[in-house]
């Protein structure tokens, strides 16, 4: 199939706090689209300020997909992802309209436009229970540093605290011989859609202080109390509660940390976050970059970023 008979995709990725959802807002009005969370985290209820999920009224009328669809106990897997955004891909052309996929989790969007294969890889429950506890009698920087020797690579692109995903890269090894990332390297990188990458970016420095007045934003907005009302639930070892923004003021309520320690943590982590997600974009993905450092510029940056999208995927953009 030529990339002209494949579905159109438009996709819009860049470090967190960069403008993503204003920029995608204005290009799904100009292509008649609507718009794929490609975020890992935005389809957990009750985890709106922490995410930075899109409200009703910043939505302008344009339909969001894949927000809010998992309970925040409920697991949610990078095959699961690419299952559900194909499905909402080829339902959006369906009705005539252009699908944007916006988001900044590099794996979920690389396994969605690519064609990459989730086969079921061995398991072993019993040295995965071997792990579980010697993380609770060492620590997780004690686990992280374990999957440092064997695959520095996927270290680097896992927390130390997202327990889950450390083990489960050690059982991947210990089972197969292959490391996580030798597993990812065997997968095809054949675009599986007609599809135009826009990367937004913007200064370093200027980028690291709008990431800390978002955080401060959330904090006014009622971050704590939304963590809280998860901690208060229960939640503790699953997937959702080791995102950037809730994994921090759980040690504060633990009574670890002080809240302004935590607060601390959660914009530096932030911040190495957006180092994380620029290398991973640039590494693994051919993406066209746009800088939007000058936000009196934005019209400006609209336009010629649809003039690019219009030309790559030879589409009609609405003035």
């Amino acid at each position: 199939m030529t990339s002209l008979e494949k579905e159109k995709v438009i996709v819009l990725i860049g470090p967190t706090a960069v403008g993503k959802t204003n920029t995608s807002i204005a290009l799904a009005k100009k292509f008649n689209g609507e718009i794929i969370s490609g975020d890992s985290m935005q389809i957990y209820k009750r985890m709106d300020i922490g995410t930075a999920k899109v409200t009703s009224e910043e939505m302008e009328g344009v339909p969001h997909h894949l927000i809010d669809i998992k309970n925040p106990e409920e697991p949610f897997s990078v095959a699961e992802f690419q299952q559900l955004v194909r499905k909402k891909i080829s339902d959006i052309h369906s009705r005539g309209k252009t699908p944007l996929i916006v988001g900044g989790t590099g794996l979920y969007i690389q396994a969605v436009l690519y064609d990459y294969q989730f086969t079921e890889t061995p398991a072993d429950e019993h040295y995965r229970n071997e792990l579980e506890m010697k993380c609770e009698k060492n620590g997780s920087l004690w686990l992280h540093k374990e999957l440092v020797k064997i695959d520095p690579v996927a270290a680097m692109n896992i927390h130390h605290n997202n327990t889950r995903r450390v083990i489960r890269a050690l059982e991947v090894y210990h089972c197969t011989g292959k490391t996580m990332t030798e597993y990812q390297q065997t997968q095809s990188h054949d675009l599986q859609y007609n599809a135009v990458l826009i990367g937004l970016t913007m200064d370093r420095e200027k980028l690291y202080s709008r990431i800390n007045l978002r955080v401060d934003l959330m904090i006014d907005q009622g971050l704590i109390e939304e963590v809280k009302g998860l901690y208060d639930a229960g939640l503790r070892d699953v997937q959702s509660v080791q995102a950037i923004g809730y994994k921090e003021l759980y040690g504060y309520f633990d009574g670890t940390i002080s809240m302004e320690r935590a607060i601390e943590n959660l914009k530096q982590n932030s911040r190495r976050y957006a180092k994380r997600q620029l290398t991973w974009f640039r590494n693994k993905m051919d993406v066209a970059w746009f800088d939007v450092t000058d936000k009196s510029r934005h019209s400006k940056n609209i336009e010629d970023i649809s003039e690019f999208i219009a030309g790559k995927l030879q589409l009609k953009s609405n003035k």
